[in-house]
């Protein structure tokens, strides 16, 4: 068996060469979880002027003095306007946001300020309860961004902060990579769609929703092949058919040697396959390669484990890797989290296991009680996996290493 760094190695080396160059240009409203093709760059200064932190008044901090310091109000300045520079002695009414006028250098906050209204209706004037500060409450130009500024590297995958951080700088389009194309089918003439009656021996075919699904989380465009039955012939067609649509062709069963297994043959006709022995529970077998394209050139190939839970895990901690290579993603790799163990795993695995747990109430990490492959309930009730090494035992209160899930996926 090798281990899974090495395996996700490979994969990742075989993305490699593979970076998608194609590019789109979205909105930046439409730009969630794609990956930047382009730096961001800033026109302008973040604040572009100074401005206020908060409701208040805006005046010469020079002006203040003791407990009890009236000013007459000499203007009021709403946030999107600006004011008329301020005359001394004086103070501005002024709201968050608001750019400061020029000659204050100052702002009290109202709630340490009294006002004083004229009976005719006029702006009144202020008390303040104390003297005030040279540079309070003052939002600096370009204190957040400077104009000519990076805000955001090309490979930068696009969260809703990154993509409000765009928009703050006036980006209204971005320059992306296209989306890497996966096409994904199942093999088993066992399998059926949920909504049709079951016949014996048949199982409803869930790892292509759990599939289909973390593709779209992880920001792929999913082509779905569906099933295909179990013959060569029919294994062979759907792999031409896959690779001439995507980038990475993804399929789950299949890739052992039983006599109803055709993918390796399947893919041994059709282009070229590695199979190997992963180190890991669940999942331990995954198959590698690539498939020719009928126009030429090639499409990867990963193959999963059955499994429920063995190719959910395999996915998330195999498959994501290679999809942020191919995808152009430069983000860092997910660190794992160090968390107090609550439960006792006496008789661990020889190979590096991947627990599902969740965050009990006092902030520890309880597991699920049946870590089988085949229990999908497992992963629904998992905050995220406990990633834990070969032949470790774990007592209650050792720390742990934990992947929250969404942490795992690009």
């Amino acid at each position: 068996m090798i281990s899974l760094d090495e395996a996700v190695q490979r994969l990742v080396d075989g993305a490699a060469t593979r970076v998608i160059a194609e590019r789109d240009i979205v909105s930046t409203f439409d730009a969630l979880n794609r990956v930047l093709a382009d730096d961001v760059r800033s026109n302008l200064d973040v604040p572009p002027a100074d401005n206020s932190e908060m409701d208040g008044y805006a005046l010469r901090a020079a002006d203040t003095g003791a407990e009890g310091t009236v000013l007459p109000v000499s203007q009021r300045i709403p946030a999107g306007f600006v004011g008329q520079p301020l005359l001394p002695g004086t103070a501005a009414r002024i709201f968050t946001g608001a750019q400061i006028p020029a000659g204050a250098d100052a702002v009290v906050m109202q709630e340490l300020c009294e006002a004083v209204p004229t009976s005719d209706g006029g702006l009144g004037s202020v008390r303040l309860r104390g003297p005030a500060t040279a540079g309070s409450a003052i939002r600096r130009r370009g204190e957040d961004v400077q104009r000519g500024a990076v805000v955001l590297r090309a490979g930068t995958r696009l969260t809703a902060q990154a993509m409000g951080l765009a928009a703050s700088v006036g980006a209204g389009q971005l320059m992306v990579r296209r989306q890497p194309r996966v096409a994904l089918f199942s093999t088993g003439d066992e399998l059926a769609m949920p909504g049709d009656a079951l016949k014996p021996g048949a199982i409803y075919n869930s790892n292509r929703f759990t599939l289909r699904g973390l593709l779209q989380a992880a920001g792929c465009t999913v082509v779905d092949l569906g099933i295909v039955v179990d013959r060569l012939d029919a294994t062979r067609e759907a792999l031409r058919q896959a690779a001439s649509q995507a980038d990475l062709v993804l399929t789950c069963g299949g890739v052992s040697v039983g006599e109803e297994d055709h993918l390796k043959p399947a893919l041994q006709a059709e282009g070229r396959l590695d199979m190997w022995q992963v180190a890991i529970k669940p999942g331990k077998p995954l198959a590698f390669g690539a498939v020719r394209r009928p126009a030429g050139g090639e499409s990867l190939f990963v193959g999963l484990p059955g499994n429920p839970v063995s190719a959910a895990v395999t996915f998330l901690v195999a498959v994501a890797p290679l999809l942020r290579a191919l995808a152009g993603d430069l983000s860092p790799p997910p660190r794992p989290v160090t968390m107090t163990a609550a439960f006792d795993w006496p008789r661990p695995d020889r190979r590096r296991e991947f627990l599902r747990a969740r965050v009990d109430a006092q902030g520890q990490l309880e597991i699920f009680p049946n870590q089988s492959s085949g229990v999908l309930t497992s992963l629904v009730w998992a905050d995220g996996l406990i990633d834990n090494p070969p032949n470790q035992a774990i007592a209650r209160g050792d720390l742990v290493r934990f992947l929250p899930l969404p942490m795992l996926l690009p």
